[in-house]
């Protein structure tokens, strides 16, 4: 009988770790052996720098999601893994936009970059780079809005996460 797995969903995991090196490495190991695919990684260190903060957004399926946030809550330099709800956290990512510079495309394109409350970082006789910033799915509709403006390179960082609730890393870390 053959049985076949639901579709692949889309996750965002936080993970407070102790900052030594090595531990990305274990954390992606668990995630490729459990055929998830990492899409974006943000790690830094949270203020006192004895921790750093991973937001990891991964695709696989449903089914291996409890047994991937098990394992790497076995790992011994992993604080603390979870799974937020967006009601409980603030969710940003950050994109630069390069396109083509014309002149004659210039005001709509100012409109565009208005409209998304984007930056003008950059502007050369051959080029301009725009920074956006926001939810993903803002982020995409700015992309699809720039396609027709010769878009040359998009560098997207992938999604921030900080939780509402206080959190005492104290706490968690005894």
């Amino acid at each position: 009988m053959n049985q076949t797995k639901p579709n692949k969903e889309i996750y965002t995991i936080s993970v407070l770790t102790t900052n030594k090196p090595g531990v990305l490495v274990r954390i992606s190991l668990i995630f490729a052996s459990r055929t998830y695919n990492i899409h974006s990684l943000v790690v830094s260190p949270v203020l006192d720098g004895r921790f750093s903060r991973m937001t990891i957004v991964a695709e696989g399926h449903p089914e291996n999601l409890d047994q991937v946030i098990k394992h790497l809550n076995k790992l011994v330099d992993i604080i603390d893994t979870h799974q937020p709800k967006k009601s409980d956290s603030i969710e940003v990512e950050l994109a630069l936009f390069k396109l083509k510079y014309n002149p004659e495309k210039h005001p709509s394109l100012l409109q565009i970059i208005q409209h998304f409350k984007g930056k003008l970082l950059d502007l050369t006789d051959d080029s301009i780079v725009i920074q956006v910033s926001g939810k993903s799915s803002k982020i995409d509709a700015c992309e699809k809005m720039l396609q027709p403006y010769d878009l040359i390179e998009v560098v997207r960082t992938g999604k921030v996460l900080m939780s509402r609730k206080t959190q005492n890393l104290t706490a968690l870390s005894s």
